[in-house]
């Protein structure tokens, strides 16, 4: 039997097998599900706050959001909410318009700033956006994300000793947390440090167990036992019961603030893309499934259209929270269901508890959420393997720190762009030589027993040929060529294009070489050469002999064939 094709004559894609999914798994999704929520009440109410509002929306947007992100997505495991980056990009957003943190001005700002963000997300999907996805190099998302969330952390210390949480770059901060020094208390500080040092040893001793829900849970045992409240610790506010009602942003409430709305609204988009995409991805290649990216944008829309119904800030794919439930094997949005009826269930019935955690318990969970989410160990991977994709990290991360979100992932993608350029313009190169015993083509500079072809330079360059390297390539033959040079080879398997500046420089070059007595000449070349130099009326250099099928074929001529 044969396949059937379209017709247009390809292969229909293929279909994902339809997975099985069990009783025990079902047991796992559920029990994953009931873990995001409960990690998710410290780490939603703290994004909450660093995005300007009362800490309550971020149980809100841990509800209605999920469960509109997991019947729509396509991944499998992928846990969605309140997470760093948009927090981070949300606060910065309002205290950029001079808008207070939690005011009923920020309340009626942020979900608007959330509803543009959706609006973007859809944009990003009718453009097929996700495919730029690819061309945000890991140095870069790595040094940008490292660089919010230190930025976050460094929002927060103040609050782990008894201070008020800052806003701005790195220097602002610094000089806020030496400010807020006024306010010092040890009992604070002492407890905030303990509950990051148990955080931090349980991630790696055992790290299936959700530490930060013990540690909440010991912070309201703690002001139960000791009345931390009277040793000078700040408590939490109470939290009312219940769910937030559903309401229109009204961009109209807005319009002194649109433009920079609009602005930091298709930032907080952008990130929300890139991170999330690239993070479900990840995960989707190791488990063996094909993700969609455009339905991945679709979700990523409706669940900030709904985010915004219900009040809150822009929501992200959490790699964190993702991490958690894949320990427990997690195999569908289950998960996302059963996380938003617990979360219900802990509005409901278990908000008031929310009153007995002091901020530092609430603060140092965050911080260690984030040094979770910070990206080092890739940065001290590129600095052993890659050093010019290291300092590209290295700016992103500086930038975001002191310079702000924006102008650090613009200095990293810049860079980026300019390592590519840098990577075209010097392409591997080197000349060849041939050894006694051994068939092929060996370069001289790596392998001590090549030695050259007498009369002949064999060169290899592996890369394209356009305006920025024909200079190298022009330089490195001239130098190359010596009183008894009778040819020049050109081993051009690398090259698949050559631009019009190149093919006219080739053209002099050529002529000049000849004008010596020395023959030019490609070869181990599949015909692009051939056909940009006919595309661009360079048929006399064809015709002349300048292309030939093989090496061998070539250095025959010249009884130099090993």
């Amino acid at each position: 039997m044969t396949k059937s094709t379209s017709k247009t004559g390809k292969q229909p894609a293929p279909q994902q097998k339809h997975r099985r999914i069990s009783v025990a798994d079902c047991g796992r999704d559920l029990l994953g599900g009931v873990i995001t929520a409960l990690v998710s009440v410290p780490i939603a109410m703290g994004y909450a706050q660093i995005a300007g509002l009362p800490m309550q929306y971020g149980l809100y947007g841990s509800v209605l959001p999920i469960i509109v992100f997991g019947s729509l997505t396509t991944s499998r495991d992928f846990v969605f909410g309140v997470d760093a980056a948009p927090a981070a990009l949300t606060g910065a957003a309002i205290a950029s318009m001079g808008i207070a943190a939690e005011s009923g001005q920020a309340m009626a700002a942020v979900p608007t700033l959330t509803f543009l963000v959706a609006c973007w997300l859809i944009v990003f999907r009718l453009c097929r956006a996700g495919r730029m996805v690819k061309y945000i190099s890991e140095p870069v998302m790595a040094g940008f994300i490292s660089g919010i969330c230190c930025t976050i952390i460094l929002m927060q210390i103040p609050k782990l000793y008894g201070g008020v949480s800052g806003t701005g770059e790195a220097p602002e901060l610094i000089r806020h947390i030496i400010g807020e020094l006024a306010h010092f208390n040890l009992p604070s500080l002492l407890i905030g440090l303990a509950v990051i040092a148990a955080i931090t040893a349980a991630r790696r001793f055992i790290p299936k167990v959700p530490m930060s829900v013990v540690m909440m849970a010991a912070g309201a045992c703690l002001t139960l036992i000791c009345d931390a409240g009277q040793m000078g610790i700040r408590m939490l506010p109470e939290v009312e019961r219940g769910f937030a009602g559903i309401s229109l942003p009204w961009v109209s409430d807005n319009l002194d603030y649109l433009n920079d709305m609009l602005f930091s609204s298709l930032s907080i988009a952008a990130v929300i893309m890139a991170e999330s995409l690239l993070a479900s991805r990840s995960n989707a290649v190791k488990d063996g499934y094909r993700l969609s990216e455009n339905r991945e944008l679709l979700a990523y829309s409706a669940a900030n259209l709904a985010s915004s119904l219900v009040g809150c800030c822009p929501v992200n794919g959490s790699v964190s929270r993702t991490g958690i439930v894949r320990q427990f094997g997690v195999r569908s949005q289950l998960l996302s269901v059963s996380a938003a009826a617990v979360m219900l269930v802990i509005l409901y019935f278990a908000a008031p508890l929310i009153a007995y955690l002091p901020v530092p318990v609430l603060t140092a969970i965050v911080i260690s959420a984030l040094m979770g989410a910070c990206e080092f160990q890739t940065a001290i991977r590129l600095y052993k393997i890659n050093r010019d994709e290291f300092y590209i990290f290295l700016a992103a991360f500086l930038g975001v720190l002191i310079l702000g979100t924006v102008y650090g992932v613009v200095t990293g993608v810049v860079l980026s762009f300019f390592s590519v350029v840098v990577q075209a313009v010097t392409p591997p190169r080197s000349f060849l030589g041939i050894m006694k015993g051994k068939y092929g083509y060996h370069s001289l500079k790596r392998h001590k027993d090549a030695v050259p072809v007498k009369g002949v330079i064999l060169y290899r360059f592996a890369g394209n040929l356009f305006f920025a390297n024909i200079d190298t390539f022009e330089n490195d033959i001239r130098g190359a060529v010596l009183p008894d040079t009778k040819a020049v080879i050109v081993y051009a398997a690398g090259i698949s294009h050559i631009d019009t500046t190149a093919a006219d420089r080739l053209e002099k070059l050529i002529e000049v070489l000849r004008s010596q007595g020395i023959s030019f000449c490609f070869a181990e070349n599949m015909g692009e050469i051939e056909d940009c130099l006919s595309r661009y009326g360079k048929t006399s250099l064809i015709e002349s002999g300048c292309i030939k099928a093989t090496m061998d074929e070539v250095l025959s001529e010249y009884g130099s064939c090993p």
